[in-house]
């Protein structure tokens, strides 16, 4: 095999190894097992441990994707000279993101500064499309960034999904999808100025959304 041809098997191992660690993580949690994710993946333990030396740095580099992935969604939605829309394209995108949500490592993995810094930056423009919403009129003013976190976080697990795909049923994994799309739809018109109730209770804290990745 030439260089070349090396360098393209390592990258589609690569590849395969960061969908199958966010599809098994998005199922067994952050006790996912290196030989699970292997398997799934299609290659040997070997070959993942010749990529990552731990499973913790798999996870690491998970987080890193996932958040360049939220940072673009967010940039995109800013993008928008619409508001609301902009606001949408970014919760639906980081939705669509799904395995890659990062809740089952929070306090498992320890944070580095390339994580902290991509972080930071996709709060930054998250929130900014949020007090763009805000001073539009176009997003209920009682919601807040952390809100849209944790609903975000709520949705990008399908457990019609999850269950469909475990059981082999791909003859309504589409059904299942356009359900997905319709309760996605719902939970977005929720979030609109025009809502009729108010939320109940005191907003959430940013603490209760970061603090439980402190090891």
């Amino acid at each position: 095999m030439t260089k070349h041809g090396r360098k393209a098997e390592a990258e589609r191992n690569d590849e395969a190894l960061l969908r199958a660690a966010r599809e098994v993580l998005a199922v067994e949690g952050a006790h996912a097992s290196v030989a699970a994710i292997a398997a799934r993946a299609g290659v040997g333990i070997g070959s993942l441990y010749r990529r990552y030396r731990t499973k913790e740095e798999l996870f690491q580099r998970l987080c890193v994707i996932a958040l360049d992935d939220y940072l673009r969604a967010a940039e995109e939605g800013l993008a928008d000279e619409d508001p609301w829309e902009g606001l949408a394209h970014y919760i639906r995108t980081a939705i669509e993101i799904g395995p890659g949500s990062l809740a089952p490592l929070a306090g498992m993995i320890e944070i580095t500064e390339e994580m902290a810094d991509k972080n930071a930056r996709s709060d930054e423009a998250v929130a900014a499309l949020v007090e763009r919403a805000h001073r539009a009129g176009v997003l209920r003013p009682d919601v807040t960034m952390v809100d849209l976190a944790l609903l975000v976080e709520q949705l990008a697990k399908s457990p019609l999904l999850d269950q469909l795909g475990n059981q082999g049923r791909t003859d309504l994994i589409e059904a299942a999808r356009d359900a997905r799309a319709r309760i996605n739809a719902i939970a977005l018109d929720g979030l609109r100025a025009t809502a009729a109730h108010p939320l109940p209770g005191e907003p959430p804290s940013y603490a209760l959304f970061s603090d439980r990745w402190e090891r």
